[in-house]
């Protein structure tokens, strides 16, 4: 029998997985909007600093991309709970590290550190899947979608705030956050997954190729990561050139910064926690996705045309409904694996995300670095965000085709 067989076990497990899942997410948001500053006085220009802020964003999801098959491996045989401690305490680590950076190397070690401990966002996906019934995930990861938001709320805001006291006081403060989220785990959090359900640790399965091949030996799976590929191919473009670009276009410091990180937060926190699960539910996975992928394609493309701040903070509203296409994607990949299978399957969806997270960033911080500032070959700083919109538009376009081909097999099987 499942230790989280109990309802009363398995809402206190939910409740400390979502705060775990909060507090990792308060410690990255915290350094948001000041490491995009700290890089540009080493590398001494906006537009350098564009390039070399895209290098550090592909380094942690190149990281991920290595990490990321052999953590949800690992999960599948010794459980979730020793993956999501290590974690934390190499969270903790990698910020104290970065605090103390003298140059752009130090900060380059200090982003492969974070994306090897960070990998363990695949663990907490597969932990949610072990204590929620199939039908009912698009809502659950909604909840995660949801925890991550608050703490994308609170991290920016405290981060730009903590800026103003220095560039190095939010890692501090974030190494902080990440042993407490640690403390919090060690002494609260159960395990989710018995002993009779885990598969053994295997090479074939844990290595990035062999975490790729279960999406190949699901056809419908093959089409939806392409979907998940081009959705973290957009949205990288907020980590590769957002402060970067709102600094120059709206002359915003680390508080002006965190303010709005902390609005997009809130918005999506509502999104993915109150309305993706009754959405799902009165118009399906499918079309609640699409729905939520050409919504964030306008938001983006308004985005880069916004001439003012106001603007900006108007195309924040389209671009929440971004918020309804994760979970709904995830809900609709775990319904095609087998309970034996979250870990890898997660591991695998982990693996293309940093795929997309080592070329979006690149390609996004090149773009920046060639439409920014006096002199630029394209002269519009907005172009980044233009090209992201259209990659959210053709991600709409493969899931509408994709998804809807997996549903007639699925009523044919019927």
């Amino acid at each position: 029998m499942s230790p989280l067989s109990d309802i009363r076990t398995r809402r206190a497990a939910l409740a400390f997985i979502l705060v775990t899942a909060m507090l990792d997410i308060l410690s990255m948001g915290l350094v948001i909007p000041v490491l995009p500053s700290l890089i540009e006085q080493f590398a001494g220009s906006n537009a350098v600093a564009g390039i070399w802020n895209g290098v550090f964003v592909a380094l942690w999801a190149g990281m991920q991309f290595l990490a990321s098959p052999v953590i949800g491996s690992l999960s599948d045989q010794y459980g979730r709970r020793p993956v999501i401690l290590l974690s934390c305490a190499g969270l903790a680590l990698d910020w104290m590290l970065m605090a103390l950076a003298p140059n752009l190397w130090w900060l380059a070690v200090g982003r492969i550190l974070g994306g090897l401990t960070s990998s363990s966002f695949t663990t907490v996906y597969a932990y949610m899947a072990d204590i929620t019934e199939p039908e009912k995930r698009a809502r659950a990861y909604g909840l995660i979608g949801a925890a991550f938001s608050l703490g994308f709320v609170l991290g920016p805001a405290m981060g730009g705030f903590l800026g103003d006291f220095g560039a190095r006081v939010p890692f501090w403060v974030a190494a902080a956050m990440s042993g407490l989220a640690f403390l919090y785990g060690l002494f609260v959090l159960p395990e989710s997954l018995p002993p009779e359900k885990r598969m053994p640790f295997s090479w074939a399965r844990a290595n990035p190729v062999g975490a790729l091949i279960l999406l190949k030996r699901h056809a419908e799976l093959t089409g939806l990561s392409v979907v998940n590929f081009l959705l973290y191919f957009a949205h990288h473009v907020f980590s590769a050139v957002f402060v970067l670009y709102a600094a120059l276009r709206y002359g915003w410091g680390p508080k002006e910064v965190g303010l709005l990180l902390a609005g997009v937060g809130v918005l999506d926190m509502i999104v993915q926690g109150l309305v993706v699960g009754p959405v799902s539910k009165r118009f399906g996975d499918r079309a609640t996705m699409i729905f939520g992928l050409f919504g964030g394609a306008v938001g983006i493309a308004l985005m880069g045309w916004a001439p003012t701040w106001q603007m900006f903070a108007l195309a924040m509203l389209p671009n929440a409904l971004w918020g309804l296409a994760m979970p709904t994607l995830q809900a609709i990949m775990t319904r095609r694996v087998g309970e034996d299978e979250q870990g890898q399957l997660q591991g695998a969806n982990m693996s293309v995300a940093s795929i997309a997270g080592v070329l979006s960033p690149l390609f996004f911080g090149w773009i920046y670095s060639i439409s920014a500032g006096e002199g630029a070959p394209l002269p519009h700083p907005g172009l980044a965000f233009f090209l992201a919109s259209g990659t959210l538009l053709l991600a709409a376009m493969v899931g509408w085709w994709v998804a809807r081909q997996a549903e007639r097999e699925e009523a044919a099987a019927v």
